[in-house]
């Protein structure tokens, strides 16, 4: 039987101040390091996906990059490393597009965000995914505002992204 699942708790700048379970970390709402990766088709589609409905935090949820929740003491790359493979079943060479924060009632994440190439087949490992769809580039904006987004990703991905 394995134990609670453990996250490691973060000041503003990212350094670990502790180390909770996951259900004390949602409960409370307390800032943690999480990662995503932005996934692009050879062609320049962009990857989107539907959360899972039975997701903890916003469940059903279109995303703009795979991700999450890292262990204690997970680096970054190995992170993003595992969440790509979790979430989409691939593995892709990986470069940082770059480093935000998010804060609302339901998060408080200190993130790096990667991106990769990758042409698939995807494949949902651990369910966490529901499907997902090929968003040209160009067309990722408009496209955000007409789908019900994960305020993370649109708050620490957007900006990073050229127009």
């Amino acid at each position: 039987m394995e134990g609670p699942d453990l996250v490691d708790i973060v000041d503003e700048s990212g350094r670990v101040v502790d180390t909770v379970t996951r259900a004390e970390m949602r409960a409370r709402n307390l800032r943690h390091r999480a990662v995503g990766v932005l996934v692009r088709t050879a062609g320049g589609d962009v990857v989107v996906h539907r959360r899972s409905d039975w997701k903890d935090v916003w469940p059903g949820y279109w995303d703009l990059a795979f991700g999450g929740v890292l262990q204690p003491g997970e680096d970054w790359i190995d992170g993003a490393r595992r969440e790509l493979a979790e979430e989409a079943g691939i593995e892709a060479a990986l470069d940082v597009l770059g480093t935000g924060t998010y804060e609302d009632d339901d998060v408080r994440v200190v993130g790096r965000i990667f991106v990769a190439t990758h042409d698939g087949p995807f494949t949902f490992v651990d369910g966490e995914v529901d499907r997902i769809e090929l968003v040209p580039w160009e067309q990722l904006r408009a496209w955000t505002s007409r789908h019900r987004c994960c305020p993370d990703t649109l708050s620490m991905v957007l900006p990073l992204l050229p127009d």
